[in-house]
Order: structure tokens, then C-alpha cells, then sequence
């Protein structure tokens, strides 16, 4: 997608301020924050492939919006759109794949295979960089929103090829009213615990955004930003590619981790300069690695018809927890950020641990 390594730099250029970006950015979660749990109801009792092709479509219409008329208001409805868009998808694309894994019994390869799910969504920015940069010289911000629109529906239209399992809710299986089955699996304590860490650690992956803005503010040249934050990119689809591994190692080395990565960003919000980028780069790296653990143990302890739903009241609270990102950045940038990473960590500690098991 070209817009992503640029359109922060789209916002800034524009002449917004970067409390107002931060602002934008949490109209995108609100919106997130209001549709994940429809979007996963819609999910399961509709098609969760569906809401897949659905998301792509109106994420190509948010892109839409801000190539025709780049102002406040236009990116504020842009990102209406895309905050629905993700909504669609997030809770959707992870029980799909999960059920189709189930359904030829390799349900306990999730990690392994939505780990390099992960490395492949950001091993792609390498292309996309190079895209976006040509691109960007040759037609500026427009012909890189109007290519973003094309690749939206691009990817809406492969969705239709993704193959379906049919859950217990399609065929009407299970009477139990979809509200009482929700709250009776979220009474589940170490569920219960297991969404909120997820949710936790998703909400995290708001700093990503700010990659950008770090590498231009470090004195990263506009034209070159797109290729300096592939470091990030590439440490993360190496910490994708090991979530398998990761799965595996002791209880304490996931919050250790997360530890490490915290300490990194501090790192880097004290060194500033392009060099910094590096330790950067780490950090996400080893983020991305126990949110990916930690996204696997949550569909494991999911049973019932119900995985969309309970996916996306993750979804709603990974948008709830990206809102003190945001405003940790707006007050203490990437300091700020690294230490709201450290505050979560005994709570991802608590609900990743692989003693809580299958919750049934």
C-alpha cells in the first residue's frame, strides 16, 4: 500500500500539527472502537469472508477521499472509513484462518503460520517503499493515493478467493442468543485474562505510525523516510517469522521480551538521530514477536461458534489501549510510548501464560 510510509508526511505537509495527527489518529480508533464488535457479530452470523472483501472496499473509499481533497475534514472521513474497514477485518481474517486450519486438523500451527501471516504483511513494504518513493517523485501525494485505491480493491477482490469453513453459527446449531453467548465465554477468568492482554499488547502497534514522523524529525529526508523505516519492517517480519519458536520458550521470557523492547524505545528517544532508527528497529522486532504469541494463545482458549466476536472484543480493546498511545505521544513522544510498553508488561505476563490452557 504506498500511502503507508507516506501518509503521515501527507498530514504534516499539509500543514497540520502533530497534535492534530495524533488527533486523526484517535478518531481512527474511536471509529475502531465503536464497530469492532458489530463488525465480528457480522462476521459470524453472516460470512466472515465477506467482511473481508467489504473492508477492502471501504478502505479504498477512505484512501479515495484523501487523494480527492487532502484537508482536515477529508482525512478525519478517511479515516471513519478505514477505522470501519479494520474493524471488518481484524476479528474476521484471524477466525478464518483458524478455522480453516482446524478443519484439516492443524489448529496448533496458528502461531507458527500467523507469524509469517505478519512477516509477509510487512516484508511487502520493501516493494511498497521503493513503490511509494518512485511514485511520490513522480506525481507527488496523488498518484500515490490513487495507486493505494487500486491495490484497496486489488486486495478486496483476491479476498473473494479465500475458502470459508462453515462454524456451527451458519448452520444454525447453536440456539443460545449470540449476546448471552458472548458474556458466558467472557465470564471465563482465564479468557477473560487472555483478551485483555491481547488487547494490551495490539494497542501497542499504534506506535508503528509514528515510525515515519521519527525517521523525518531524526533528519531523514521526506524522499528517503519510505526506506529508512523498512529497518523496522524487516525486524518485525523476523520477529513474525520466530512467533512459532517463540510459542515455545518459558513463561517468563515473553514479558522479558516485551521488557527489552521498552528499554530499546527509551533507547531511542535519548540517541535521536538517524542511527537510532536501529534500536528502533529491534524493539519492534521483538514486539511484534510476543504479540503474535499472544494473539495465538487467545484463539486457542476460543470455543464456541462465537470466534469472530470474541476476536473482535479484542479488537475493541486493542482500540481502547491505543488511545494512551496516542497520548502518551502527543505528551512525551517516543519516551513517552516506551513507557506505557513497560506499564503493560505484568499483565501480558498474567494472560499469556500456557499453564491457563485450552478454557473451556
Amino acid at each position: 500500500m504506498p500511502y503507508y510510509p507516506l501518509y503521515a508526511l501527507l498530514f504534516l505537509d499539509t500543514g497540520l500539527t502533530g497534535a492534530q495527527v495524533s488527533a486523526l489518529f484517535a478518531v481512527w480508533s474511536v471509529t475502531g472502537l465503536l464497530t469492532e464488535v458489530p463488525a465480528g457479530i457480522l462476521a459470524d452470523r453472516w460470512s466472515r469472508r465477506g467482511v473481508v472483501v467489504l473492508g477492502g472496499v471501504l478502505q479504498a473509499a477512505g484512501f479515495a477521499v484523501w487523494t480527492a481533497a487532502p484537508a482536515t475534514a477529508a482525512f478525519a472521513v478517511g479515516f471513519v472509513l478505514w477505522g470501519v474497514s479494520s474493524a471488518l477485518v481484524s476479528g474476521a481474517a484471524e477466525a478464518l484462518v483458524y478455522d480453516g486450519l482446524t478443519a484439516v486438523g492443524a489448529a496448533g500451527s496458528y502461531a507458527r503460520v500467523n507469524g509469517w501471516m505478519t512477516a509477509a504483511e510487512l516484508l511487502v513494504q520493501v516493494p511498497t517503499a521503493i513503490a511509494a518513493s518512485a511514485l511520490f517523485a513522480v506525481g507527488g501525494y496523488p498518484l500515490v493515493g490513487w495507486v493505494s485505491v487500486g491495490v484497496s480493491l486489488a486486495a478486496a477482490a483476491l479476498a473473494l478467493r479465500l475458502p470459508e469453513v462453515r462454524h456451527a453459527a451458519d448452520d444454525g446449531e447453536d440456539e443460545v442468543p449470540l449476546r448471552q453467548g458472548l458474556a458466558e465465554t467472557l465470564r471465563r477468568p482465564g479468557l477473560r485474562l487472555t483478551v485483555l492482554a491481547v488487547a494490551l499488547l495490539g494497542g501497542l502497534d499504534a506506535m508503528e505510525e509514528y515510525f515515519p514522523v521519527l525517521a523525518g524529525g531524526w533528519g531523514v529526508p521526506t524522499a528517503a523516510v519510505p526506506f529508512a523505516v523498512l529497518a523496522a519492517s524487516l525486524a518485525g517480519a523476523l520477529g513474525g517469522a520466530l512467533a512459532g519458536r517463540a510459542e515455545r520458550l518459558p513463561d517468563r521470557a515473553l514479558p522479558a521480551l516485551l521488557v527489552l523492547a521498552g528499554l530499546l524505545l527509551l533507547v531511542s528517544a535519548g540517541w535521536a538521530r538517524p542511527a537510532a532508527l536501529v534500536a528502533l528497529s529491534a524493539a519492534y522486532g521483538l514486539y511484534i514477536a510476543v504479540l503474535v504469541v499472544g494473539e495465538a494463545r487467545l484463539q486457542h482458549r476460543i470455543t464456541g461458534p462465537h470466534r469472530a466476536t470474541v476476536t473482535s472484543v479484542a479488537g475493541l480493546g486493542v482500540e481502547l489501549a491505543s488511545l494512551p498511545v496516542f497520548a502518551a505521544w502527543a505528551l512525551g513522544g517516543l519516551g513517552g510510548v516506551a513507557v506505557v510498553v513497560l506499564a503493560v508488561v505484568p499483565v501480558v505476563a498474567a494472560g499469556l501464560r500456557s499453564r491457563l490452557g485450552a478454557v473451556r
